[in-house]
């Protein structure tokens, strides 16, 4: 784990670099220090406000440091998601021995890695959101807004989904900050989107051709239609996540989405994922140059009993030790993993595949398929639940550049069981583990819901695979599936049940400091201790060994 330390460019000459080239690099540079954005926007360059005016500098060059925050650099996104969700979701385990294997991935929540969470949403996100708004951009920009709070959306959504309650509405209106319970920030997240669609769709109505926001955007190339169909995404996810415990809600969110005329992501090349600015992956950075990766046994461990034409795409062979050299390997959750290089020879994500610079994914149509295939099987729609899994799979194959042949009619494949060669069975703790899941590939109309939302969910979990750890992890919460190796080792002292596994993460500790009324308020919504044994709102599977969605 390394900190990044970003320059200052306070010694390079408007002659060398343009007016607007120069603030862009400070904007990203500095975007998570919203209070001092003015005088680093001027100070620095002697560029003045007016000058950024035209062609919307003055609002747009904020816009790709918000979107880079969604995941952050190597060292937030490590934090933010890699330490935590990327591990719980069954995706990822490092096979570095942080903290003498005391740390997240053995369930002893450190709060330090934890409240980076928190900070890249409120300071990097949603300040700088603020910042933007209070240059009038609400109303002399209407499009520029929807795409802010399409960002907003994306990256505040997955901080209530950590947390629970989180302040939202009256964000920035005083010293203190009161925390909204998390069905009121999911109303507000579903009104924000109502906002973004609403401004792009009147925009793109008036204003076909024009693509104002081309020269900021990370994601689309300035197309607000392909904005449009990611935020109608977004609130299908949203609102699927809510189905178990507000229906009415979910429903009529769910068909707001799919029955806007600009639609969702539906193919390949309507994936949301940031790319361009010098940005690079986290993930490759983490697992080529600090080895600080692996990925999860959970993994492993369906895609080996799938025979799954992907898995070679995905992920690389393990190389140490010499008895899994070759094979698909990942370490299971909670391994205590010895100091480096112990476990670094398991398998990795395939960095063949998963370039520096290949895009981050916020999501994808797969993903939308296989959220269309509940909707379908909850009878919200007249579309096939069938139809759309399978498209959501052979979709999933198209972006991995593999064919499904005959992975759809598998009427017998199942997980695998996991075995590690460094834990032998005669020992404690043992790390190897029988298969928890016999659910295989091919749709079976004579199943119940229950048996094939298991199927949706566990191939809508492989999809998401390599950027998707923080919604795979909100999934597995809200459903149970796909059924995920529970850690080896234990080190909540009792506050987090191996069996139901952890359920969300803790506040960060200075909010009971600065914020102390507004967090007591927020562990009483909440209902149970502030600690990752305590479910959120939505989640009322809480890890039961039979899920029930139906």
């Amino acid at each position: 784990m390394k900190k990044i330390n970003f320059l200052k460019y306070t010694s390079i000459g408007i002659s060398t670099f343009s007016k607007s080239t120069l603030v862009a690099m400070c904007v990203i540079a500095f975007s998570g220090c919203t209070k001092n954005f003015e005088k680093i926007n001027t100070d620095n360059s002697g560029i003045t406000n007016a000058e950024l005016v035209p062609d919307n500098n003055i609002i747009g060059l904020y816009y790709p440091g918000i979107q880079q925050n969604i995941f952050g650099e190597e060292n937030d996104y490590q934090l933010c998601q890699n330490l935590n969700s990327d591990c719980y979701s069954g995706y990822y385990m490092s096979p570095d021995p942080f903290r003498g294997n005391i740390n997240n991935q053995s369930y002893s929540l450190v709060d330090g890695w934890n409240s980076d969470v928190y900070t890249l949403g409120y300071t990097r996100v949603m300040g700088v959101v603020q910042t933007i708004e209070k240059k009038g951009t609400r109303t002399a920009s209407p499009d520029f807004w929807g795409i802010a709070k399409i960002l907003q959306v994306t990256a505040m959504g997955r901080v209530t989904d950590y947390y629970g309650p989180v302040p939202y509405s009256k964000v920035g209106q005083g010293a203190t900050t009161p925390y909204d319970s998390q069905q009121a920030v999911y109303n507000e997240l579903f009104a924000d989107l109502d906002t973004a669609v609403t401004n792009l769709e009147k925009y793109v109505a008036a204003n076909p051709k024009l693509t104002p926001f081309a020269k900021f955007d990370m994601v689309y190339a300035g197309n607000y239609t392909e904005w449009i169909k990611y935020a109608n995404s977004l609130r299908l996810r949203l609102a699927m996540h809510i189905v178990n415990v507000d229906p009415v809600t979910a429903k009529a969110q769910a068909l707001k989405a799919l029955n806007d005329p600009t639609g969702v992501l539906t193919l390949n090349t309507d994936n949301a994922g940031l790319t361009g600015y010098g940005y690079h992956s986290p993930i490759w950075w983490i697992g080529t140059s600090w080895t600080d990766l692996a990925v999860g046994a959970s993994l492993t461990s369906y895609l080996n009993g799938y025979n799954d034409p992907r898995e070679s795409k995905m992920i690389s062979p393990a190389s140490s030790p010499a008895s899994i050299a070759g094979q698909y390997v990942g370490i299971r959750a909670g391994t205590p993993v010895s100091s480096k290089p112990g476990y670094t020879g398991y398998s990795l994500p395939n960095f063949s595949t998963i370039s520096e610079y290949s895009p981050m994914t916020l999501m994808t149509a797969a993903e939308v398929w296989f959220l269309r295939s509940e909707a379908a099987l909850r009878g919200w729609t007249t579309e096939s639940a069938q139809t759309d899994y399978e498209t959501g799979i052979t979709t999933s194959m198209a972006q991995w550049g593999v064919s499904a042949g005959s992975y759809l009619t598998d009427k017998t494949s199942t997980q695998a069981n996991y075995v590690d060669p460094q834990t032998p069975s005669t020992s404690a703790p043992n790390a190897s583990i029988n298969a928890i899941s016999t659910i295989t590939i091919a749709w079976n109309s004579a199943a119940t819901n229950e048996q094939n939302l298991e199927r949706i969910i566990t191939q809508k979990w492989i999809a998401m695979f390599p950027c998707g750890g923080w919604e795979a992890w909100t999934e597995y919460r809200r459903t149970g599936y796909p059924r995920l190796f529970p850690v080896v080792v234990n080190n909540s002292g009792g506050t987090i049940s191996t069996a139901l596994q952890i359920r969300r993460i803790a506040y960060p500790s200075t909010e009971y400091t600065n914020n102390a009324t507004a967090i007591a308020a927020a562990v009483s919504m909440l209902g149970g201790p502030d600690n990752g044994g305590t479910p959120v709102w939505w989640d009322t599977n809480k890890g039961q060994a039979v899920p029930k969605n139906f």
